[in-house]
Formats: C-alpha cells, structure tokens, sequence
C-alpha cells in the first residue's frame, strides 16, 4: 500500500468528532469480564458480546474504528456475516491487536517486554487479507524508586518501531502504545518525567528505524497521578501537564493522539480528555487528539447486558452514551449533564 494510502487511514481513524473503540482484550481478559458479570466465557459468548457492540444502531457515529483480538476478527456473527465486514460495511476501519503479550524483562527485576515479534510479518499479511487496516502494539511501564528503567524503556521502544516498520511494510497502520501504569502512588511529576524519556526514546527509535510518522498513531497515557496517590491532580493540571509532555516530545509530522483510558473510571477518562481538548482549542496542536478507550466506554454496557438478549438493546444504548460523552470530550465540548455546550 502507498504511503498516501496509509496516511489518509491515519487521518481517518483520528477524524473529527470520532475515536477508536479498544475491543481487543485477551480471551483470558475477556472470559474474566464475562464471569464478573455471571456468563460462562465461551467463544460464542465473547462473539456475542462483541456482536452486541458492533451492531449497536448509530455506533459509527462515534466511533471510526475498532481494535480486534485474533479471535474476533476470525468470527462471524450469528446470523452468519463476519464481524471484520459489520465493521467495514459501517464505515468503521477493523484493526488489529498483534503483540502477545507482556513478559518478564531479562534482568530487570519487577519490569516486562512485550513480545511478538517472531513471525509478525506472516501474522499482518494474514491479517491485511482478513480485511484489517490498522494495528496495535502495547508496551507497559510502572512508576516506583527505581522504574522505569532506561533499559526497559530502551527495549520496549525499540520493539515498538521493529513492529511499526513491519506493519506499514505490510499496509497497516501502526498504533504506537508507550503506556505508563497508572498503578502505584507516584505523583503527576513522576508520571511526567516517565513519560517524557519513554516518548523521547520512542521516536528517536522510529527515527532511527524509517517509520512513516504521518502513517502511523500514537496512543500514548494521560499524565496523571497514579491510583494510590494521596493527593492526586485535579483535571485541570492533567490536562496541562499532559498537553505540555506532547507537544515537547511528539512530532507535528504524526497525523493524531488516542489517549488509552490507562484505567481511569468512565467520567474520570471523559472529563480528562474534554479537558486537554479545550485546552488545545485555546492553545492550538499539531495533531487532532482523541480517545481509544476500551472499559471507559464498555463497562457499564456489560453490566447492563449481563449475558441477556432481553438486555441488548438497552446495553447498546449505555454503549452510544459513553461514546456520545468520549466525542464529545474530543471536541472539548462534554458537560456531565448530558448537552453539548
């Protein structure tokens, strides 16, 4: 695929008004979530439960793309249609989730490395026939006295570009995930400074290995305090500081920013976001800034779902709520009331 191809998929996942929907937990993740809720986790109910979402009537509305797991994008609906092709058919651009996963770091005491580099090149032009567009790639720090460490940054970012140049290769657009927990009680300074030398070390990384900035994502965390902080940021400094931490260290070259929820409760996520937003209509960015939220936008709808048919459709409507507030907020326009203002 052209690069002008693969830049105007970038552009499109990050248009106005819309973000990108995270639906590519694990089948482990994602059978925790359906047992929480009193379902049995079977490959039918996970496709059920994705089903629900991607059929949801006005949901491309909101949402301009969707990221799968391997099992998803394998899957047909009920009635017999692909799930990749309910999403295209919709206008909504299938991607994929294509790391395996985090894994202890060699000589790194308490730090991971996300793996899956071994025969990814065969898995994204598998992946690109199946009809995906666009790829996902996670790596994880913490936050304590001694992480992250410039050798677990240095590791991550670099896996982070080799998958990068192998998805352009094959005609994917890459999301870049440089996330850093949320878990711990450090505070925003600390997530900060984090942050900054992971983001730093990232693109110096993409650099370095010929990565197209203009096709490509990054979604990166907010800098926020972490859970257990005791005196944590309020909205106002996460915006600050996190818009500050960008324009510092992400090139105007890449086409859009799609913050993670990083576990941030479904308000907490949207008024953050809304926050960062307005301050850029005030500011000005370089890129267009939205979400790619995963829990922020389904947790309530699976609840309200509780494995009932009898429940779709109102679990729909709790979805296209948390998805109206998210663009909302990516327009700097989100009241809690419900309005745009």
């Amino acid at each position: 695929m052209s690069t002008e191809k693969l830049a105007a998929t970038a552009k499109a996942i990050v248009t106005a008004g819309k973000g990108v929907l995270a639906a590519d937990e694990s089948n482990g993740t994602m059978s925790q979530r359906l047992e929480s809720i009193g379902v049995v986790p079977t490959p039918d109910t996970r496709r059920d439960w994705r089903q629900l979402i991607f059929t949801a009537d006005g949901f491309g509305e909101y949402i301009s793309s969707v990221i799968m797991f391997d099992e998803t994008i394998r899957q047909s609906s009920d009635d017999g249609r692909r799930l990749v092709d309910i999403l295209s058919n919709a206008d909504i651009i299938p991607g994929i989730k294509v790391d395996r996963g985090t894994h202890p770091l060699a000589g790194a005491q308490g730090e991971a490395v996300t793996e899956g580099l071994d025969g990814l090149r065969g898995r994204l032009a598998e992946y690109f026939d199946m009809g995906a567009r666009f790829t996902k790639w996670r790596a994880v720090m913490s936050i304590n006295d001694k992480t992250p460490s410039d050798y677990c940054i240095a590791v991550n970012a670099h896996a982070l570009a080799r998958y990068a140049a192998l998805a352009q290769e094959a005609g994917l657009v890459p999301i870049v995930e440089p996330e850093i927990l949320m878990t711990g009680s450090h505070s925003i300074g600390d997530c900060y400074t984090a942050t900054e030398r992971t983001l730093a070390r990232t693109f110096d990384e993409l650099s370095a290995q010929g990565v197209d900035l203009s096709a490509m994502i990054l979604k990166p965390n907010m800098v926020i305090s972490g859970h257990e902080a005791p005196d944590r940021a309020t909205t106002a400094e996460v915006a600050e500081r996190t818009l500050t931490c960008l324009k510092q260290n992400v090139p105007s070259d890449v086409p859009g920013i799609a913050f993670l929820s990083g576990g941030q409760g479904d308000e907490e996520a949207t008024l953050n976001l809304d926050a960062i937003n307005r301050m850029v209509k005030d500011e000005g960015a370089p890129w267009e800034i939205t979400y790619s939220y995963g829990r922020a936008l389904i947790a309530t709808a699976l609840k309200t779902w509780g494995g009932s048919a009898a429940n779709v459709e109102k679990a729909q409507n709790m979805l296209l709520e948390r998805c109206r507030a998210s663009s909302e907020a990516r327009s700097g326009a989100y009241s809690s009331s419900g309005t745009i203002i």
